[in-house]
């Protein structure tokens, strides 16, 4: 079974136009920035919006086809929607939350299934609580009991993680992935968040200003992103400047606002340079250069933030670079806001994308 979706329609300011397919069992995250379109995208999949032009498809059912002026009401479409709030009724207990959907099931019969989903879920025993009482992860798990109760032909869900705290956010996004693929049916996610993208999806879309930009796997992305936008979004640092060939395989670009790095990609003219924050080293001003890296910028440490077990170093040149490193190193050379230090990385690490 396959999850097709075809649209082209007006939101506000905004052109929506995009086509996808997620087949079977498999999660496509779309991943951009506020006002992309993204929630727009589910809204159509679920019948709460309708394109000026469109189709989508679910298997052999036809959900919304304008051309033939067909359009499903949400409640026929049999999908499950996590919303960005979970969305639970605040005045029913977890397991009448689970119950509310489950329209095929006897009366008589459906706490015994929904406290069985909640147990498969492992919070069976919060079956008699109310949402004020459960925690952030606790009431994940209760809508997403509440979605799969309705056995939905396809999973809608908006930001997942985003109403989590961070310390709650990584143990349920692994559990969610769980469940993904335990559901087995296609599933969309919108997110902003690329980490969570590569996280939970097979495969990620990325979208802007309502057209997708670039599709593929995350590590696909992170490797090869098609331009300055995508790169930025998974997380790597983007320089931007003007880029020419210096001959035997090497690319110069002279950054804006000063300082030249190489690479061993071809570029010309206009370009943003971009290289993973785990591919930067960090050395003392005027210690030399001991390694092999061809670029190298003076910089000024601009803060030092712990994450897990790395250190990003956030450092002020005429742009901005980060660079993640072990909190050994960080030890080691005393790093602080203000030191003056040199961000060093290969001209091979050093890849060069469309602006």
């Amino acid at each position: 079974m396959v999850l097709a979706l075809e649209a082209d329609t007006a939101l506000g300011g905004l052109r929506l136009q995009l086509g996808l397919e997620v087949r079977n069992g498999e999660c496509l995250a779309i991943a951009g920035p506020s006002g992309a379109g993204k929630t727009s995208v589910l809204r159509i999949v679920a019948g709460l919006l309708r394109p000026e032009r469109g189709c989508v498809r679910c298997g052999e059912e036809v959900w919304l086809d304008t051309a033939r002026g067909l359009s499903l009401a949400p409640d026929r479409r049999r999908l499950g929607y996590l919303f960005q709030a979970y969305a639970l009724f605040p005045h029913l207990s977890a397991w009448r939350n689970v119950a509310y959907g489950m329209d095929d099931v006897p009366r008589a019969e459906r706490r015994n299934h929904a406290v069985a989903l909640l147990e498969r879920f492992g919070v069976g025993d919060r079956a008699d609580a109310r949402p004020a009482t459960l925690s952030g992860g606790e009431r994940q798990r209760v809508a997403l009991a509440r979605v799969l109760a309705r056995k939905p032909r396809a999973l809608l869900l908006d930001e997942p993680l985003s109403a989590l705290d961070a310390r709650t956010r990584a143990h349920a996004g692994r559990h969610l992935a769980e469940i993904l693929r335990a559901a087995a049916v296609p599933a969309i996610m919108v997110t902003h968040d690329f980490e969570e993208a590569a996280l939970l999806a097979d495969r990620v879309a990325v979208m802007d200003a309502g057209r997708l930009i670039q599709v593929g796997t995350a590590a696909q992305l992170a490797a090869t992103p098609a331009s300055s936008f995508v790169a930025d979004l998974t997380g790597a640092v983007v320089l931007h400047g003007t880029a020419r060939e210096l001959g035997g395989g090497l690319t110069e670009v002279r950054l804006d606002g000063g300082g030249s790095l190489r690479a061993t990609a071809v570029g010309s003219g206009r370009v943003a340079a971009t290289v993973h924050p785990w591919e930067i080293s960090v050395e003392p001003r005027g210690a030399g250069s001991g390694g092999s890296a061809q670029n190298r910028l003076p910089a000024v440490v601009a803060s030092v933030t712990p994450v897990g077990n790395r250190v990003r170093v956030a450092m002020r040149l005429p742009q901005p670079v980060t660079a993640e490193l072990t909190s050994s190193a960080v030890a080691s050379l005393h790093l602080e806001p203000g030191v003056e230090v040199v961000a060093a990385f290969k001209a091979t690490a050093t890849r060069i994308v469309a602006v």
